[in-house]
């Protein structure tokens, strides 16, 4: 698995899943380390290889009045200070050709979004500056389609790319997960799991995303159980008011407990 690329990662001989986690956008220093050194006490404690997530900004949303980021620069220095607080790479998504080389000065990962990741340009633009490239199945593209992804950021130059899943349309309000997809996936590039944004109920009357953040326990062990490499997890101190995603995000408080039994399942499947 294609962790060597990423020199702060810990924990990697562990044979554990690695974690992506943190909130969905930056609000602040504040929360941001308070968030990051909550999980990677968690994630220490149990030999999980962590990254930080955070967007510098946002630019899916679905009204004009959401909460769209801080400022890129503000966000960006933020996700530096983390990983050099406490020695982690951190991962930020891109939605411009121009954020890649702006980003890859601060973050060690940069993700394509699930609607952009057929954008060549995007894509390539990532590739490009040698960061790690994790790029979101499109809701709308079927797993053997991510094999075309992956082969623009090889074609790039680099091999450092990862397929994240994030649910598939179905119908207008919510998304599965569609468990057959990770093998298949896996052929191509390491392959994660996005446990909480696979739980989005989008298109909602209100013009803000709902969620079911209930089951996102059942989305992990049945991740974890199939061999997912990794779990992507969006987590919140009060998701009630995050400025984005509330809805479907974990809270804080009940991410240790769910980690443990996740790196249990991950001990007994690993042993068969």
């Amino acid at each position: 698995m294609q962790l060597n690329h990423l020199p702060k990662l810990k924990h990697t001989s562990s044979n554990n899943f690695f974690l992506l986690c943190g909130p969905c956008a930056i609000e602040g220093e504040d929360m941001a380390m308070r968030i990051a050194e909550k999980v990677i006490s968690i994630t220490d404690k149990l030999s999980i290889p962590y990254v930080f997530k955070g967007s510098f900004k946002k630019a899916n949303r679905s009204r004009i009045d959401s909460f769209t980021g801080i400022g890129d620069e503000k966000a960006l220095k933020i996700l530096q200070k983390v990983s050099e607080t406490f020695d982690v790479p951190t991962v930020t998504d891109i939605h411009e050709v121009s954020d890649a080389e702006k980003a890859a000065e601060y973050v060690d990962v940069l993700q394509i979004p699930a609607f952009l990741v057929r954008q060549t340009d995007l894509v390539v633009a990532a590739a490009e500056t040698g960061k790690v490239v994790n790029l979101k199945k499109g809701q709308f593209m079927s797993p053997e389609s991510m094999k075309h992804a992956v082969q623009k950021v090889k074609d790039s130059g680099s091999d450092k790319a990862w397929i994240t899943d994030r649910g598939t349309m179905f119908g207008y309000q919510d998304m599965i997960v569609d468990f057959r997809g990770i093998p298949t996936m896996r052929q191509y590039a390491p392959t994660v799991l996005d446990v909480t944004h696979s739980l989005q109920q989008p298109n909602q009357s209100a013009g803000v995303t709902g969620g079911r953040p209930d089951m996102i326990e059942t989305i992990a062990r049945a991740g974890i159980v199939n061999n997912v490499d990794g779990l992507f997890i969006e987590t919140h101190f009060d998701p009630a008011n995050a400025k984005s995603d509330g809805a479907n995000m974990l809270h804080l408080d009940n991410l240790e407990g769910l980690l443990t039994r996740l790196a249990t399942i991950r001990k007994t499947i690993v042993g068969l």
